[in-house]
């Protein structure tokens, strides 16, 4: 026990002085301050137990205080090892909760997604049920689009249960736990919408390759049924087949690269029979749809399209639009007179000009509604062609097989088919066709010679048009298509021929003129 002696009190202002024998005392308090005791808390504690301490007062007039303190005081490397112990912990909570933080923002990250995933199942199911209503369904990579959507589905399921592992073992609140699992309840009702879309998806292609399958059935018999009909997937430049049957819808490709008021022309494709060559080629004449000086080259169909990496020449010697392309050269009438030229694409060069025997020219006998068409050069399988008018046939139809080096008449045939009759020509295994115009909107493939018999027969294959004239008609072997330059834009019609009938078994075939 130790003793505290506290100084005498004076009443009027209840101040505590302390005496000579209380110094000891005093000093032990500073010392518990100073050495031992290093803490607010602990010198407060003690402060309170000394204020409370009932005294007496002696015979001297001294009060007298007797206090009890610890022998055992907390030590000093105790209270600094708390102290690191508390700042380590402090800096431990702190960074978990920035780890926290981080975990919310995925969590609201991972939510987002959800929902924009979730927004684009139902978008898929909307789409799916259209279909289904509609009876059209789409196939195009839907494979690994369900693919796709179902590994999302699956990283986000295994994000949710990182993320609920380390909240456990964080002990956060229950916000972080009701984020959660509302982004897990999202989860699943994506899993479940895609696997209905999945479902339904799988359902209408079973549907629509039930109705495929009885459709092709339905074609098998009705080939076996009509075997004349049946066409064949020939080769380029095989003619093992029959007449023409039909003629496709027009594609329209697009304006000439002139513009609007070049209403005649040509185009088309290289009619030589070249397999690694897809040359294409435009030439609009002059607004007076007479004269014919520039043309452009692209080297693929995409490039015409898009207006791409082509070359464009200057001529300045052609008349009308019956020019065509054999072999990289280009054949056309030359100005004002009844001669052949030929033109190498390569360097734009004239390299020959040769007259055509008999042939009327300066728009004699050209054909209806087209007019300066006097020589009309085409390509097919069997070769190079010319087809024109002479006074000695009496303005009717003429076709020459000419030879492409030279340009000499190789073989003539005269036909009976008056040409200001006919609005244009096209030869196609070495069988001349015939259209007339019907209307603005329609053309017949009336009339056709084939130079390999020498007959002639008449038949009505109907061609819709886009406008009123057909300023060209081109044909490729290449790919059996029409290239047709109508009032400015550049047209393409697929042919359909029939498998293996003669022209001789055609109805209203006759022998036509002998061929010279």
């Amino acid at each position: 026990m130790k003793e505290f002696f506290l100084g005498k009190v004076f009443k009027r202002k209840k101040k505590v002085s302390l005496d000579s024998t209380s110094d000891l005392q005093v000093k032990t308090l500073t010392d518990i301050h100073n050495g031992t005791v290093n803490g607010l808390d602990q010198l407060q504690t003690i402060y309170k137990k000394v204020s409370n301490v009932a005294g007496s007062i002696d015979e001297q007039g001294n009060c007298v205080c007797v206090i009890y303190l610890p022998n055992s005081l907390i030590p000093l490397q105790q209270i600094e090892k708390l102290q690191n112990t508390a700042e380590e912990l402090v800096k431990k909570y702190e960074l978990e909760l920035s780890k926290m933080d981080e975990h919310t923002q995925a969590i609201r990250a991972q939510e987002k997604t959800m929902l924009e995933l979730i927004q684009h199942l139902e978008w898929r199911q909307q789409d799916s049920e259209s279909e289904s209503e509609s009876g059209h369904t789409s196939y195009p990579s839907i494979d690994h689009q369900w693919e796709n959507l179902r590994w999302q589905l699956l990283e986000a399921e295994k994000l949710l249960t990182q993320l609920k592992a380390q909240a456990r073992v964080m002990g956060k609140g229950n916000s972080n736990d009701s984020t959660l699992q509302r982004v897990h309840g999202q989860v699943q009702n994506a899993s479940i919408i895609l696997q209905y879309l999945v479902n339904s998806q799988e359902d209408n292609l079973r549907t629509t390759l039930h109705k495929l399958s009885a459709l092709e059935s339905q074609l098998s018999d009705c080939e076996k049924q009509n075997p004349d009909l049946q066409t064949q997937n020939l080769s380029s430049g095989s003619c093992a087949h029959g007449t023409l049957l039909s003629v496709s819808r027009p594609l329209v490709v697009q304006l000439n690269w002139r513009g609007f008021y070049y209403k005649a022309g040509a185009w088309g494709r290289d009619t030589g029979l070249n397999l690694t060559s897809s040359l294409y080629w435009v030439a609009p004449l002059r607004s007076d749809g007479r004269y014919f000086d520039y043309y452009r080259l692209h080297q693929s169909y995409d490039d015409l399209v898009l207006f791409k990496d082509y070359k464009e020449w200057k001529m300045g010697y052609g008349d009308g639009s019956g020019n065509t392309v054999y072999k990289n050269f280009m054949y056309f009438n030359y100005y004002g007179t009844g001669d052949m030229a030929k033109v190498d694409l390569a360097t734009n060069t004239l390299v020959l000009r040769q007259p055509l025997p008999g042939a009327t020219y300066n728009n004699r006998f050209s054909y209806a509604g087209v007019p300066w068409k006097d020589l009309d050069f085409a390509g097919d399988e069997k070769g190079l062609w010319v087809v024109y008018s002479t006074e000695e046939n009496k303005g009717n139809l003429v076709v020459s097989q000419l030879n492409a080096s030279t340009l000499a008449v190789e073989k003539t045939w005269r036909t009976g088919q008056y040409k200001p009759v006919v609005s244009g020509t096209f030869m196609a295994c070495g069988v001349l066709y015939a259209l007339r115009s019907l209307s603005t909107r329609q053309e017949e493939i009336f009339y056709a010679f084939d130079t390999n018999t020498g007959q002639e027969y008449h038949l009505s294959i109907l061609l819709d048009k886009m406008l009123e004239t057909l300023q060209s008609i081109n044909y490729s072997p290449l790919d059996r298509k029409l290239y047709v330059y109508n009032d400015g834009y550049l047209v393409m019609y697929d042919l359909v021929f029939q498998r293996s009938q003669t022209l001789s078994s055609a109805k209203g075939a006759k022998a036509g003129p002998k061929g010279t």
